[in-house]
């Protein structure tokens, strides 16, 4: 049964009363915001602003910092053990406060990687993570976007691209903007590597922030913009949403 279903909300009430408070708020912050915000982005950047400000880690879906730092380990582990080497340059899409990006900064040579995020806010904690870890030597780019055309990023010049619990979060136009656009920055072997919040039944959302998607959806609108994927069935079990990973047609 989806989460918008009335009876599945009542009967969850049921099971956790102690989360209705909490979910009520968030109703009313986020209503506000969407009302206040011309678009998904720029409601989603408030959002960050909002959850940031209560907790970095938290913010990125870590409610704690061990969490923080198993989920960051579980990232870096799966690409390692699917074919990311220290050469490799790489762009990671919603790169928040370096979970993840702490770890391949070290790994990839220095200047190899490139994060990008639509908020600013979680970018501040990102320049913190890296004093933190003592990483500044490492020379990473870490880049504010409005969007996901990445137009100020050079052709053919990224070995890997990755997006962790990104479109967990967009609509299906952000996603297919990213699609339209990311090809062209990445190198023709080079290839893409996203997680979704997968679901077998109707496609569906909460609150404009969590988005459900069948698998075929986004491989078939990942084919009409010159993309080949395959669903990463090894991923299965390790995170509670599941993961794709796109090369280029003929690459």
């Amino acid at each position: 049964m989806k989460r918008t279903n009335p009876l599945h909300q009542i009967q969850y009430a049921i099971r956790h009363p102690d989360r209705i408070v909490p979910h009520v708020r968030r109703l009313a912050r986020d209503t506000w915001y969407r009302l206040r915000t011309p678009d998904h982005i720029a409601y989603y950047r408030a959002v960050m602003k909002s959850d940031t400000a209560r907790s970095p880690e938290g913010a990125v879906g870590s409610h704690s910092h061990k969490r923080w730092l198993a989920l960051g380990q579980l990232q870096f582990d799966y690409l390692v053990e699917h074919g990311l080497k220290p050469e490799h340059r790489m762009l990671e899409i919603g790169c928040g406060n370096l979970r993840a990006g702490r770890l391949f900064i070290d790994y990839l040579h220095t200047g190899n990687y490139y994060g990008i995020d639509i908020s600013p806010d979680i970018l501040f904690e990102a320049q913190a993570t890296l004093e933190r870890y003592g990483l500044a030597a490492k020379l990473p780019h870490l880049t504010p976007v409005r969007d996901l055309r990445l137009g100020f990023l050079p052709d053919d010049h990224f070995d890997v691209v990755h997006a962790h619990s990104v479109f967990s979060h967009s609509p299906l136009e952000v996603i297919e903007e990213c699609f339209a656009h990311v090809g062209r920055v990445m190198k023709r072997d080079g290839w893409f590597d996203f997680t979704f919040d997968r679901t077998e039944g109707k496609e569906h959302q909460v609150l404009r922030e969590d988005f459900y998607y069948r698998t075929e959806t986004l491989l078939d609108l990942a084919a009409r913009h010159g993309f080949r994927g395959e669903f990463m069935q090894d991923w299965e079990g390790r995170h509670k949403q599941s993961k794709i990973r796109l090369r280029l047609a003929g690459g």
